[in-house]
C-alpha cells in the first residue's frame, strides 16, 4: 500500500467490537456515518487531507472513550 499524501482525499473504516456497540455508537451520531450491529460498530471516516483525517480520528476516539468510560461508571452503580 502506498502512503497517502497529506493532500489527497483518504477514507477510513474501522469496526470496533464492544459489548455496549449500540450504546456507544449513539454517541458517534454528530460524528461520523457509522452503523452497529450486536456487538459491533462499524465507523467510516473521510476527509480531503490526512492532517483532517487524523484531527477527526482523535475526536472520534476521544469521544467513544469518554462514553466507554461513562457506560462502565454506570454500570458500577457511580464514579469513584
Amino acid at each position: 500500500m502506498q502512503a497517502p499524501k497529506r493532500n489527497e482525499p483518504i477514507l477510513l473504516i474501522l469496526s470496533v467490537v464492544n459489548p455496549q456497540a449500540e450504546a456507544l455508537s449513539a454517541s458517534l451520531v454528530t460524528e461520523a456515518d457509522h452503523t452497529h450491529d450486536i456487538g459491533n460498530i462499524r465507523i467510516s471516516l473521510d476527509s480531503n487531507s490526512f492532517n483532517d483525517l487524523r484531527a477527526r480520528w482523535n475526536t472520534l476516539m476521544r469521544g467513544l472513550i469518554a462514553s466507554e468510560q461513562s457506560l462502565e461508571a454506570t454500570r458500577r452503580g457511580g464514579l469513584d
